[in-house]
C-alpha cells in the first residue's frame, strides 16, 4: 500500500474499495506521527545545548524507526487481513446452509481482522511513550511538532480502536473478544491519557512564550 504515491493512497482510501480502510489509515498516521517524533530527535543531535541527552537521543531515534517501520507493515497487513472479512460478508445467505457457511467464514476472518488493528493500537501506545521523552529531551525549537506528533498518534490509537470494536461486536468467541477488549482497554486508558498531558503540556508552554 505505501508503494503507492500519497495521493494514490489517498484517493484509494476515498474509494469504494473495501482496502484500504480505517485500519491502514490510523497506521499510516501513527506513522507520521512517529516521524514527527523522530524529525525533532534529529534536530536534537549533534547539538552543544543537548550534550547531556545525546545518547538518549541515539536511542529514541533507533526505537522510533523500529516503530515506524512496524506501522508501515500493518498498513499493508490490515489490509490483507480486512480483505478475507470483506469477501466473508459478500457471501450469500438465502438458505440455511448458506447462513452456517457465512458464519462460519466471517468468524474465522473476524480474528485476524481484529488482531491487526489491536496491535496497531500497541504500538500507536509505544510511540506516545517515545514522544514523552522527546518532549523532555528534544529541541525546544521542534517542540510544536512532539505535539503534532503525539496528536497523530493519539488519533491513530483511537482509530484503531473503533476498527477493533466494529468486529468483536459480532465476535462469538468469548473468551478471545474478552481478552481483546481488556488488552484494548489498558492500551487505551494508559496511552489516551498520556498523549493528552503531552499535547497540553506542549501547548501551555508554546503559550507561555
Amino acid at each position: 500500500m505505501l508503494d503507492k504515491s500519497c495521493t494514490e493512497f489517498i484517493e484509494l482510501l476515498a474509494s469504494k474499495n473495501p482496502v484500504p480502510g480505517g485500519g491502514g489509515a490510523s497506521a499510516y498516521a501513527g506513522s507520521l506521527g512517529m516521524a514527527l517524533g523522530s524529525m525533532v530527535g534529529n534536530l536534537t543531535l549533534g547539538k552543544k545545548k543537548y550534550d547531556s541527552v545525546q545518547e538518549d537521543i541515539k536511542i529514541l531515534l533507533k526505537k522510533s524507526e523500529d516503530i515506524i517501520h512496524t506501522l508501515n507493515e500493518l498498513v499493508e497487513k490490515d489490509a490483507k487481513a480486512f480483505y478475507p472479512l470483506s469477501q466473508a460478508y459478500s457471501l450469500p445467505s438465502g438458505t440455511e446452509v448458506e447462513k452456517k457457511a457465512k458464519d462460519e467464514a466471517l468468524q474465522n476472518a473476524l480474528v485476524e481482522a481484529t488482531l491487526v488493528p489491536l496491535k496497531i493500537a500497541q504500538v500507536c501506545k509505544e510511540a506516545i511513550d517515545l514522544h514523552e521523552e522527546y518532549a523532555l529531551k528534544g529541541s525546544r525549537i521542534a517542540i510544536s511538532d512532539v505535539g503534532a506528533g503525539v496528536i497523530l498518534c493519539k488519533a491513530a490509537l483511537q482509530g484503531a480502536k473503533l476498527n477493533v470494536l466494529i468486529n468483536t461486536a459480532i465476535m462469538k468467541d468469548e473468551k478471545l473478544k474478552e481478552k481483546i477488549l481488556t488488552q484494548l482497554e489498558e492500551l487505551e486508558q494508559a496511552g489516551l491519557t498520556k498523549a493528552e498531558q503531552i499535547y497540553s503540556e506542549i501547548e501551555q508552554a508554546l503559550r507561555r512564550t
